[in-house]
């Protein structure tokens, strides 16, 4: 009997380098995309206070801060995993989702494609300091830092050029930016929000759970006097 070539095989399994990369295509666009996963993220934390800063609508860098629950040392260099998460533990829990984000591959696929630098805190005396580039952990050590987490995101696709050429313009990658985070302000109410571009001033919510307050600071007193409140309940369905 002859014996297969493997030499001539055409199908081969892709390094994990690799995978890692395409897999973040999925889950990572354009720099909203990353803004909307770590703004999940802090969300599903906890947090009353969130505030996002981007330079060069987020192409050059984005920063996100809570406070949070914050993640021990151990959870925060696991995070980075593919397929961890701390939301769901077996396939029941599918049936029960009460979280923003489950699949555990957020950070993981930002982390592939970026410089990342995370600094956590549960509440402990020093935070964990996690310093990653292209998915690789370059640094972990500790800092001082407050209850929460503080995430810095800087080079967004430098290692896959494919996809830093298909961001659009500053203007038009702003405004996925503003879309995404004006529907979780004004979902969230109690969480108070500031967003920052270039250091400027865009949305600002007082997190009062005070949704015509939250319309006012977004769209302007204009818009405010037009609105119609609507609260009506038919069975499982609320509006």
């Amino acid at each position: 009997m002859q014996k297969n070539n493997t030499n001539n095989t055409k199908i081969k399994k892709l390094e994990d380098s690799l995978i890692s990369k395409i897999a973040a295509g999925e889950v990572i666009e354009r720099p909203a995309s990353i803004v909307k996963e770590l703004v999940e993220n802090s969300i599903d934390s906890g947090a009353t206070q969130i505030t996002i800063n981007v330079v060069k609508a987020g192409k050059s860098m984005i920063s996100i801060s809570d406070n949070g629950c914050g993640m021990t040392h151990d959870d925060a260099i696991l995070s980075f995993e593919r397929h961890t998460t701390s939301k769901i533990q077996d396939v029941n829990d599918l049936f029960s989702i009460n979280t923003l984000g489950f699949r555990g591959e957020a950070l993981a696929s930002i982390a592939s494609v970026s410089k990342i630098e995370m600094i956590t805190n549960t509440g402990d005396a020093l935070a964990t300091k996690i310093e990653i580039i292209g998915g690789k952990i370059t640094n972990i050590t500790t800092a001082g830092a407050p209850k929460g987490t503080q995430i810095k995101v800087e080079n967004i696709f430098f290692n896959t050029p494919a996809r830093k050429k298909y961001m659009k313009s500053d203007a038009v990658e702003l405004e996925h930016i503003i879309d995404i985070l004006t529907r979780y302000a004004l979902a969230n109410s109690k969480i108070h929000f500031k967003f920052l571009s270039n250091n400027r001033e865009i949305i600002v919510t007082p997190g009062t759970d005070n949704l015509l307050s939250n319309i006012r600071n977004i769209y302007g007193k204009e818009t405010e006097k037009n609105i119609i409140k609507i609260n009506s309940s038919v069975e499982d369905i609320t509006v």
